[in-house]
């Protein structure tokens, strides 16, 4: 039930006085006394909330006078509390159709715009609005809550008009087997999904955070539950998992050491195995509710839910960022242009960092909770709506969405054949409309030893190559070498992996024509520092037929020179290679100065000209046939090859 309905619960008493007030009742419609004193009486159970009582004696009334305006108000009112909708709008609708367009009258087109809006009869709710509107010109605080709510209205019956094709569909496989499953997440690679499971309908029930995997031909399998490390005997729920699935932020409320009675913890995965959970500081968390976390593909921005002081209303959306010594900064409020005086929960920030997907009481929606989006380039932008039939006039919460933007998962209440609550997992298509305007794709792979195939923990690092900033840093995993980094539209990447005592490797992704596909499988092999030992530096470049340094190669400059500082003992010989366009003259030429435009900017940086040489090779060591473009791009490179 949205936040205004539930000021249905409030008796309306502008015009009327209480019983505590003397019982003086001389504003009423009715001129009869006996129907008077019988809504006296109605007025005493009702404050007792006796609304059976108030029911009774209000019905006598009205049979002392069928237009008692205030009489046919208070009885729907009781009927509402009583849960009978239907009788409440009837007699609503009897003391509207009496009082007529009254301003005195008023206040029956707020209530009985409420109710019309949370039984869905938008346009009913929409048409009364309007004419409270239209007969209230004093009470500000709630002709703003009355605007708002005539904006949702008005939204609802234009969204029902035009539904969008989400063609929502229960998770297959062996997912939903449960009584209650619900906030799923999923690595980048959509091969697991983690969610919070729940036994029964009772709050009393254990939470605990349960996980699929996908087979060989994409089912889901039996789920399982995600560590004995992380489950407890006490609640755990709404996680969030990192880009690369070694990352996991989730909620323990009690039961663990904290500042309040839910906390956010965080758990590492290495190999099969999760880490012991630790608490994520006072920087994050508070005495306060903290819940509800969304963690970005980089680890290192966090998005979660607090009702601590200090937002814009109950429930707001807060944010972390990882500082350089790898502990959280103190949470700041995501703003007024997300959060509202209403609720806002379940943060999901998606893989391109671009979008933040939340539900919200307080923007213009359909009523209850609705999900929307918001779009960040310098500050987040107006939320929008993600429309009907995803949002409704229920609560809807926690959407995940994939990658490329195509596909959401989230979780929809229902009652089964055998007349009991249930929760499912759902898939979605996401209509083009509301697709993310930068797709992601990922780069994953192991990273081994060159000479004993053994795998590494590496550092990887993902650099935009427009402007040299570093996008994100990740470890390969030190059991199983595993890494995996997220490849937005619209960016130049260079992707440098390094470890002390072995060679670098540099490659390169360009996404800068919105080219990105398929998810990009590469296994990466170090060599260890050793004479002859070579790597291509794929960062570095020049204009056709030029050997001036394009301003793109200072990312792999920056590379080579941090290399040799850490490696003070060895010496290089800067190699450049061409393909076979031109003749062999001029390729050699070629080549050797754009060797020498390598080994001249070391040289300009400070490392000792005793510890560089450099060499032009032209045409003559192809590491591919110059028959194919590729091929031809592929030899024309430059190299480092460790010489002393």
């Amino acid at each position: 039930m949205s936040t205004s309905v539930c000021l249905l619960t409030i008796i309306f008493l502008s015009a009327l006085t209480c019983a505590g007030q003397g019982k003086l009742y001389n504003n009423l419609s009715t001129k009869s006394k006996k129907a008077s004193e019988l809504y006296e009486k109605a007025d005493y159970f009702y404050v007792r909330k006796d609304y059976r009582s108030v029911v009774d004696y209000l019905q006598k009334a009205i049979k002392k006078d069928n237009e008692f305006i205030e009489a046919y108000f208070r009885l729907g009112n009781s009927q509402y509390k009583l849960g009978d909708t239907l009788l409440a709008l009837s007699n609503w609708e009897k003391a509207i159709s009496i009082a007529g367009e009254t301003p005195g009258h008023s206040y029956l087109y707020y209530y009985i715009g409420e109710l019309y809006f949370e039984t869905g009869a938008y346009q009913k709710s929409k048409a009364a609005f309007a004419t409270y509107l239209t007969l209230n010109k004093a009470d500000s605080r709630r002709k703003r809550n009355v605007e708002i709510r005539y904006k949702s209205a008005a939204f609802a019956v234009s969204a029902m008009e035009a539904p969008l094709e989400f063609n929502p569909q229960p998770v297959g496989g062996a997912l939903n087997r449960f009584a209650l499953q619900y906030f799923p997440v999923m690595p980048v690679d959509q091969q697991s999904m983690i969610f919070t499971r729940r036994l029964g309908i009772d709050p009393s029930q254990d939470e605990d955070l349960y996980i699929s995997y996908k087979n060989a031909d994409g089912d889901w399998q039996a789920p399982v539950s995600l560590s004995d490390h992380i489950n407890t005997v006490f609640n755990e729920g709404t996680c969030s998992i990192s880009a690369d699935g070694r990352m996991l932020i989730f909620t323990s409320c009690y039961g663990r050491q904290g500042y309040g009675g839910c906390d956010l913890f965080v758990s590492f995965k290495s190999g099969s195995e999760w880490s012991p959970p630790e608490n994520l500081g006072p920087g994050i968390n508070t005495g306060a509710w903290d819940s509800q976390a969304s963690l970005s593909a980089d680890g290192r921005t966090l998005y979660f839910v607090s009702d601590r002081e200090g937002g814009f209303g109950k429930r707001d959306i807060w944010v972390s960022r990882k500082g350089a010594n790898g502990n959280w900064t103190k949470a700041e409020n995501a703003g007024n242009a997300v959060n509202t005086p209403e609720d806002e929960v379940s943060p999901f920030i998606h893989p391109n960092g671009q979008r933040l997907y939340f539900a919200s009481k307080g923007h213009i929606g359909m009523g209850g909770f609705d999900i929307y989006f918001s779009d960040r380039v310098s500050q987040w932008s107006t939320p929008v709506n993600m429309g009907y039939p995803l949002n409704t006039g229920k609560d809807e919460v926690s959407l995940f969405i994939t990658a490329d933007g195509s596909k959401g998962y989230y979780s929809q209440e229902l009652v089964d054949n055998n007349n009991q609550k249930r929760s499912l997992i759902y898939e979605i298509d996401i209509p083009e409309t509301l697709r993310i305007i930068n797709k992601s794709t990922f780069v994953e792979g192991s990273v081994y030893d060159a000479a004993t195939k053994s795998p590494l923990e590496a550092t990887v690092e993902l650099i935009n190559l427009l402007n040299d900033e570093k996008l994100l840093v990740v470890s390969s995993d030190s059991l199983t070498g595993n890494y995996l980094m997220v490849l937005t539209e619209g960016v130049e990447y260079g992707l440098y992996v390094t470890r002390q005592g072995y060679l670098y490797k540099s490659l390169r992704f360009n996404y800068d024509k919105k080219e990105t596909g398929e998810p990009i499988i590469i296994d990466i092999y170090l060599e260890p520092v050793s004479t002859g030992a070579k790597t291509i530096l794929n960062n570095i470049f020049f204009a056709v037929d030029a050997y001036e340094l394009d301003p793109r190669s200072r990312t792999e400059l920056r590379e080579i020179i941090q290399f040799l500082e850490d490696n003070p003992e060895i010496s290089i010989r800067i190699e450049g290679h061409t393909d076979n366009t031109g003749s062999e003259s001029y390729n050699m030429e070629l080549s050797g100065k754009r060797a020498k435009a390598v080994y001249d900017y070391l040289l300009a940086k400070g490392i000792d000209k005793e510890r560089l040489s450099y060499k032009g090779f032209g045409m003559l060591k192809p590491l591919a046939e110059n028959t194919t473009e590729e091929n031809r791009a592929l030899n024309r490179r430059i190299e480092f090859r460790i010489v002393e």
